[in-house]
């Protein structure tokens, strides 16, 4: 996929399936999409709130698998 594919793609299923990270964790939470989820599949908008940014996940399953890494900091 081009860059601009991966784009309109990503703008048909956003916002999909939510998860809240601590900003401190940003570096391993883009590591992980990176190694478990195709580069489509996943975005991230950054400081969506005081010490946190939001993940977006096509795949639900993908959203509950990245939630079970850092329970103590995510949807906090």
């Amino acid at each position: 996929m081009t860059p601009a594919e991966i784009f309109e793609y990503k703008q048909r299923w956003k916002p999909g399936y939510t998860v809240r990270l601590h900003s401190d964790l940003v570096n391993e939470g883009k590591t992980w999409c990176r190694r478990n989820c195709d580069r489509h599949e996943w975005s991230m908008s950054t400081y969506t709130n005081v010490y946190e940014h939001t993940f977006h996940f096509e795949k639900e399953v993908h959203g509950k698998q990245f939630e079970t890494q850092w329970p103590k900091f995510v949807n906090q």
